[in-house]
């Protein structure tokens, strides 16, 4: 006997399609008939119901509702509306916000079992605070002296130099560019650049991997200061500027000062603008990328919104195509970006002491049976 379908809203079908993200042409290559259920002249089987929801990464249960929902993102949104309205947030980004919550809400617990203290500098500013002096309480809490990225051979190490460094002070940090492992939902950076889930306990700051590496230690920043005011939030800073809103606005000065101190851009800016790339030399100098160095020139009317610009499309141009040949990286190697070293140290220990069973540990970091042992291995833990 044939399978009977289900009587699917197709205003509920069309929703998820568009939802998704994918075409219609490109859902029917899996789902022949998928233009019939769209268009209510025929309904879905309970397994290619399933199969639909894989397809358009839309929960199952979705489809047994009256209307489509009304989908909400579970932290306050500083993305910019430009000219347009702001779209709906994509399941990509809704999936990515749910795991990140749901390994959040775990470390809390874990490490309030543990006897671990909140921390102190979450919240511990407002936004009437000195932006040098918030810089200079960031720095502090992070062990970085003034000056700490001179010491530092390129802006690509002390990207990493700056992520370690927030880790160790207990902030959970994480770069993916990709739902989980799944390298067929990429993460898209002009939806989002990174967000921040704020807790005293467990903070998280995830950036948006997909995004240029130029823009990501800005974006770090950025959400290190929203620690520092205590609130959390999603962000898209398209190029690399504050909407309107008074909390981004600091939030970018304190990223902006953390990065490059004006009081010494502005002595070195004489010698970097007779070099043949001033950008690339403040670059060199203050070991950050060459666009943060030209964002920050044009904070402080150095130069014009036009060099700004025409410098900005050009290296951001040239770093998309250098990053459209560059390879994937060692699996290993990216997991401990994508999870972030210290997440999953914290849940190979709990689930070597016995604090955790396997079968959680696997689904809080998307690693299984072999692959986990071999990724907690390569972090010193023998399980």
């Amino acid at each position: 006997m044939a399978e009977q379908g289900i009587n699917v809203n197709h205003e509920l079908i069309r929703w998820a399609i568009e939802r998704s993200g994918r075409s219609v042409e490109t859902l029917a290559r899996g789902l022949p008939w998928i233009r019939r259920w769209e268009s209510s002249k025929a309904h879905p089987t309970l397994k290619q119901l399933d199969t639909l929801t894989k397809k358009t990464w839309t929960p199952l249960g979705y489809f047994f509702l009256s209307e489509p929902p009304e989908e909400k993102l579970p932290v306050p949104d500083f993305r910019t509306a430009r000219d347009e309205p702001l779209r709906r947030p994509s399941p990509n980004l809704i999936d990515t916000l749910h795991t990140m919550q749901r390994r959040q809400s775990w470390m809390r617990e874990y490490l309030v079992e543990m006897g671990h203290e909140p921390l102190a500098f979450i919240g511990a500013v407002k936004l009437t605070d000195k932006i040098e002096s918030v810089a200079k309480s960031i720095r502090r809490t992070l062990g970085m002296n003034d000056g700490w990225a001179r010491q530092i051979g390129s802006w690509t190490l002390a990207l990493s130099a700056l992520r370690e460094a927030a880790e160790a002070a207990g902030i959970f940090v994480v770069i993916n560019g990709v739902v989980g492992n799944d390298t067929h939902r990429k993460l898209d950076p002009s939806e989002f650049r990174g967000f921040v889930l704020a807790d005293e306990f467990a903070p998280l700051v995830f950036i948006n991997g997909a995004d240029a590496r130029s823009a990501q230690m800005f974006t770090l920043a950025h959400e290190l200061a929203h620690l520092w005011i205590g609130e959390g939030g999603i962000f898209d800073l398209p190029d690399m500027q504050a909407n309107g809103d008074r909390r981004e606005i600091f939030c970018n000065r304190v990223a902006a000062e953390f990065l490059v101190p004006a009081g010494e851009l502005k002595a070195f800016w004489q010698e970097a603008r007779r070099q043949p790339e001033p950008f690339q030399t403040i670059a060199r100098e203050f070991k950050v990328s060459p666009t943060v160095a030209a964002r920050r020139a044009l904070d402080l009317n150095l130069i014009a919104r036009e060099a700004f610009f025409d410098f900005y499309r050009v290296y951001q141009a040239d770093e998309r195509r250098q990053a459209a040949r560059a390879k994937g990286g060692d699996f290993y190697n990216n997991q401990n970006v994508r999870l972030g070293k210290r997440f999953a140290r914290v849940v190979a220990l709990a689930a070597k002491e016995g604090r955790l069973g396997f079968r959680e540990a696997y689904s809080l970091t998307g690693l299984q049976g072999a692959t986990f042992d071999k990724h907690a291995k390569a972090l010193g833990i023998s399980l």
